[in-house]
């Protein structure tokens, strides 16, 4: 993981707000993805805040994208905010699909 990498958690009844900072690589993908997998089952809507992120690597976008295509239309419930959102396009790339919404930053 980027040393300056870091995921900060707030819920709030059944929303789950993901916060990242500093740069995003392969390993901070991992750390994401085992960040969402620990969410409870009941957060039926996750949102991830990127303007935080300082850097954004190739790779680590795809090893997130990997993960995002493997849930086979559940992404649905995973929205993405903030200015980094689209450099490298991660969301744009990771689910291509209509049923996908990007939302406006905050």
């Amino acid at each position: 993981m980027a040393s300056n990498f870091e995921i900060a958690v707030v819920r709030n009844s059944n929303v789950s707000v993901l916060k990242l900072e500093g740069d995003f690589d392969a390993t901070s993908a991992y750390e994401l993805i085992y960040a969402i997998k620990k969410l409870p089952e009941e957060a039926t809507r996750i949102v991830i805040h990127t303007s935080g992120l300082k850097s954004v690597y190739p790779f680590g976008v795809e090893v997130f994208q990997r993960f995002m295509q493997s849930l086979n239309g559940h992404s649905g419930r995973i929205a993405f905010t903030g200015n980094r959102v689209s450099q490298p396009a991660i969301e744009s790339r990771s689910c291509p699909s209509e049923r996908y919404r990007r939302h406006p930053k905050n």
